[in-house]
């Protein structure tokens, strides 16, 4: 009698390789060899300042890419490159497999259609459910963001906007994905609906077992939220690691230039801290480090060599691209 071994299934939810992007009119890639893991019930934040490719690398992840981006390197899904795949294979993982949540949620709504059609609207037509029991799963998944089932009948514009996101959230989670992509989800709401949502995410992922992929550029919400952190900077990982290590003990400059800038309540009394200079210009390559313009470390070989990520010595899982991390590592700077 043959038995058959069931598939093994992938290590990650979401495992990015070498993940290169360059657009027409640009001198270097915007994504320079991005690598990036998200595992089953993970949540892995990912910060920057703005333009530094956070969200382009989150949107890489369904191949919502700009026009004539000439793309390297793998993005695997579920196991699977959605580089690689159809357009029937896409839309299948963008209907089950990944979704995800934007920045703005009035702008992923129709404004003229009742929020019952936004949410059954993809599993009705996908063939997924019928129209009664996307109708069950709405309302079960709405109740799971803390609304009721009245909701179905209302317009977007008759909720709230930290209403509209738990919406967004619900709408999302429809085809049961095992991975969520959540682009700034926060970044439009209020600072008591902020909290609700991150609470809600946490709970989510908790209850469902779903990956999550938070970007932000506020480092007190990846801390709050994540179990591991990568630090972006100019389309390029400069930190990465667990989160407690990585904003206890920074290996990067560009880490601890972030956390020093951060305003706290119980900090001292003064001017906050800035990071002089800006980021490099996509029209103009990089030789060496991007940061190296703006580093307080940077020395000649910094503009020559582009560096390698580097573990901490006790720390494998604690990595900076930085050609003087050892300087940084036990340091007395507070950069909290």
């Amino acid at each position: 009698m043959t038995t058959t071994t069931p598939p093994t299934p992938p290590a990650h939810t979401l495992d990015i390789q070498g993940l290169r992007i360059t657009l027409p009119g640009t001198a270097r890639p915007v994504l320079d060899g991005v690598d990036l893991t998200v595992s089953t019930g993970e949540t892995v934040a990912l910060v920057g300042e703005s333009g530094s490719g956070k969200s382009l690398t989150s949107r890489s992840a369904l191949r919502l890419l700009p026009p004539g981006a000439v793309v390297e390197g793998t993005v695997r899904v579920g196991g699977e490159d959605v580089l690689a795949m159809n357009a029937a294979q896409l839309r299948t993982v963008r209907a089950s497999a990944a979704a995800m949540v934007f920045q703005d949620p009035r702008a992923s709504v129709n404004p003229l259609r009742r929020i019952r059609d936004f949410l059954t609207e993809s599993a009705t037509l996908t063939g997924a459910m019928s129209r009664a029991d996307a109708t069950v799963r709405a309302t079960e998944l709405l109740q799971a963001v803390g609304l009721d089932a009245a909701v179905l009948r209302k317009y977007p514009g008759q909720v709230s906007g930290g209403m509209l996101q738990r919406v967004v959230i619900a709408a999302a989670l429809m085809g049961d994905p095992a991975l969520l992509l959540a682009d700034e989800p926060t970044t439009a709401l209020d600072v008591t609906s902020q909290a609700e949502v991150i609470a809600l995410l946490a709970g989510l992922r908790a209850r469902f077992g779903t990956g999550l992929l938070f970007v932000t550029h506020d480092l007190d919400l990846a801390a709050a939220i994540s179990d591991r952190v990568y630090v972006m900077y100019a389309g390029r990982i400069a930190e990465s690691g667990p989160a407690e290590a990585l904003f206890e003990r920074p290996r990067h400059p560009y880490t601890a230039a972030l956390l020093a800038s951060t305003p706290r309540m119980d900090g001292p009394r003064g001017r906050l801290a800035a990071i002089d200079g800006q980021p490099p210009d996509l029209r103009q390559e990089l030789h060496g480090c991007a940061f190296a313009a703006r580093c307080p470390l940077a020395t000649e070989v910094c503009d020559q060599q582009v560096p390698l990520p580097v573990a901490a010595p006790d720390r494998p899982g604690h990595l900076a691209a930085c050609h003087h991390s050892d300087r940084l590592e036990g340091s007395t700077v507070d950069a909290r």
